[in-house]
């Protein structure tokens, strides 16, 4: 039986306990709402009053482990940059999304001239920003782009602008020594997993 399946079976049956207890009918029990979703009330076979709480997805991070003092400066460099640009890439995956759904509202012929204007609207906002970052922070956020969208950054730009578009920016990312078609796989790749798991304790307010 899983953690989170017993969890639930001893809130269960302690809601149980304490709602057949009780004369008056069915009391709210006190547990932290961080500890849990949602919940309802429903009976047993014995058509008995009980709780079912909805747990909280629960998160198992492994303690980072360092051969050495340099590795341990390189996980912070690596943290700082996952603050820094996770931010920036939630935010071009909610624009994707909300061009997507924007540009299907379109006349055809309407789509490309409104995607060039975008082009050129989103390089002019974000250039004095991402000029900023370092090739190490652009490549972070590659991966992070990939994290949020589930497609490479190239084949976002293949995608909205034409594989015109998408060869000329992944030629320019490479002179800066950033690869848009990288991948990001947390599963398989050491550098890869640890973003994830500095991603994941950011999102979880754990950093």
């Amino acid at each position: 039986m899983s953690l989170r399946a017993w969890l639930a079976s001893v809130i269960a049956a302690a809601a149980c306990f304490c709602a057949t207890a009780q004369d008056a009918g069915p009391q709210m029990i006190d547990v932290s709402p961080q500890y849990y979703k949602g919940y309802r009330w429903t009976t047993d076979e014995a058509g008995d009053s009980m709780i079912v709480y909805y747990l909280t997805d629960l998160y198992v991070f492994p303690t980072p482990r360092f051969k050495n003092q340099k590795e341990r400066q390189a996980y912070d460099r690596l943290t700082r940059n996952v603050r820094l640009t996770l931010p920036y890439a939630k935010m071009i995956a909610e624009t994707l999304v909300e061009t997507y759904e924007y540009i299907e509202t379109l006349p055809r012929a309407e789509r490309e001239p409104y995607l060039k204007r975008m082009e050129h609207d989103i390089f002019e906002q974000y250039k004095p920003t991402l000029k900023r970052f370092s090739k190490t922070q652009a490549k972070v956020l590659i991966k992070l782009i990939q994290r949020e969208t589930h497609q490479s950054s190239y084949d976002i730009l293949r995608a909205f602008l034409g594989s015109g578009r998408a060869v000329f920016w992944q030629g320019f990312g490479r002179l800066c020594g950033v690869n848009l078609r990288a991948g990001y796989r947390p599963d398989a790749d050491r550098e890869d997993s640890r973003i994830e798991a500095i991603a994941c304790r950011i999102e979880l307010g754990l950093l």
